[in-house]
């Protein structure tokens, strides 16, 4: 299956953290606290709510407790296979987009997206799929989750060295990162010190060599279980 991706909203989201927001990495510690009170503005259950509802309200402090609070949640599993990811992966081969392989494409990402609620690649196919078939209101929503869960990584750093790396739960979301920041994967992946991936790119105008992200709540969340 062909398809183009609209990714200029991506590249506004990127360019605004340049201008106006600080890095910050996230508090674990707190984060764990905040979304398991219910008392609490940043309680996982309501803000994946707003998030399932596509909110274009949540502030970076709610979307950041979103995606990193879902790695104190039981159903967090970095490492989970899924056989409907499988399924995907064939219907994207197929050269056809007609409608009821779209919707079809809809029925099983949706599937995905129980075991990989956060994959940005997936709401990307889906805001693809909702384009082409006329359904505008859906793919803005998918283009605003999206959103939400690039805002929330981005917000942690600039992944030029350990110090400053992108935070992730996930491998995936680090080879999502590197495609939206305009890079290629250079085939070299390096664990560091059990708390940082390394990606290596291939040859760009920024002469960066790599980027890092960490990735400590892959490593917590196997102490925990």
């Amino acid at each position: 299956m062909k398809y183009s991706l609209s990714l200029l909203f991506l590249f506004l989201t990127i360019g605004s953290y340049s201008q106006t927001e600080e890095f910050s990495k996230p508090d674990y510690k707190l984060i764990e606290k905040n979304v398991e009170d219910k008392k609490s503005p940043y309680y996982f259950d309501a803000l994946l709510k707003k998030y399932n509802k596509a909110d274009s309200t949540m502030t970076l402090e709610e979307k950041r407790h979103l995606y990193y609070g879902y790695s104190f949640q039981k159903q967090y599993s970095p490492y989970a296979t899924s056989d409907a990811f499988d399924n995907l992966t064939e219907i994207l081969q197929n050269q056809n987009t007609d409608k009821k392989t779209l919707e079809k494409l809809l029925k099983i990402s949706a599937k995905v997206l129980k075991d990989y609620p956060f994959s940005i690649r997936i709401k990307e196919y889906r805001m693809f799929a909702f384009k082409e078939l006329g359904k505008i209101k859906e793919a803005k929503a998918e283009e605003l989750q999206a959103s939400i869960i690039i805002d929330a990584i981005l917000s942690t750093g600039d992944g030029t060295t350990p110090e400053k790396s992108f935070y992730v739960i996930t491998t995936t979301n680090e080879y999502e990162i590197l495609d939206i920041l305009g890079f290629r994967f250079g085939g070299e992946q390096e664990l560091i010190e059990n708390k940082y991936d390394y990606l290596s790119v291939v040859e760009n105008s920024y002469n960066l060599e790599g980027l890092y992200f960490d990735i400590t709540r892959l490593f917590e969340s196997f102490k925990t279980n």
